[in-house]
């Protein structure tokens, strides 16, 4: 699934781009069944508060701006615990992490047109920390996301500074903003079916969506099933082998008591 030379973009940037990982078909199932995830299940005020607002966002902004989120849609739903295992997604996943993979966890982030909120810099270590950098984001993308819709953005090589200490107060855990700022960052514009892998210590967040269009995101995170958990959303928690096995160790053992 993946070259030699993608896998060593990855290991030098923290981050790659993957087109068309799912087909224009897959993309519409998986739109038709977050509909239904939308009206039962989804949080309709999630967007991140904190002092960092007033840096990415005018006083009209931060009035308007919306987010639409939801944990664990494999939880609710089928068809994405089919698309959480789809096999061209596994096996650039082991291409990165080796061939035992765990599902860790999936998030719907949906930035809505116009209002879509922006997420500050951050380490996604801050919200389920692990004690190695096994671990790899899948940002599936479900609308093109151009660079005004509010697309990923990155510090390129940021991982390679290891876990940051955030700011908890007030709000999400997000980086110092005048240190990460995002016009430092390299965006990273994707279209619907193309999938964003990036390492859990790779600094990134995300601007306004100012297009008229949804920009629906869904966040994959897997693991090696031996890397183990510190913190965070879903501690303690066994996931779901989608590629591989458990192979059995102290920490797994424990884990799947």
């Amino acid at each position: 699934m993946l070259s030699a030379t993608q896998i060593e973009d990855y290991h030098r940037d923290g981050y790659l781009l993957v087109p068309a990982v799912f087909n224009p078909a897959e993309v519409a199932e998986l739109r038709e069944e977050l509909d239904w995830i939308f009206a039962a299940w989804a949080d309709h005020n999630a967007a991140w508060q904190g002092p960092w607002r007033e840096v990415y966002m005018d006083e009209a902004q931060r009035q308007q701006a919306v987010l639409v989120a939801i944990n664990d849609l494999h939880l609710h739903s089928a068809r994405w615990q089919q698309a959480a295992a789809h096999p061209r997604l596994t096996a650039a996943l082991a291409a990165l992490l080796g061939p035992d993979v765990e599902l860790h966890h999936t998030t719907l982030h949906a930035k809505p047109p116009q209002v879509g909120s922006p997420f500050p810099l951050h380490q996604d270590n801050a919200f389920f920390a692990h004690q190695t950098p096994a671990y790899a984001d899948a940002i599936l993308h479900l609308d093109d996301a151009p660079e005004e819709a509010g697309c990923l953005r990155f510090v390129p090589g940021s991982h390679r500074l290891g876990p940051l200490a955030h700011i908890r107060e007030g709000g999400a855990p997000h980086l110092p903003t005048d240190q990460y700022r995002l016009a430092d960052t390299a965006p990273v514009p994707a279209r619907a079916g193309d999938v964003v892998l990036f390492n859990l210590w790779t600094i990134h967040g995300s601007d306004l969506n100012h297009t008229p269009h949804w920009r629906r995101a869904v966040r994959l995170g897997y693991r090696d099933p031996a890397n183990l958990q510190l913190d965070g959303h879903a501690l303690g928690r066994l996931g779901w082998m989608v590629r591989g096995r458990r192979q059995k160790n102290a920490t797994t053992a424990a884990l799947a008591r």
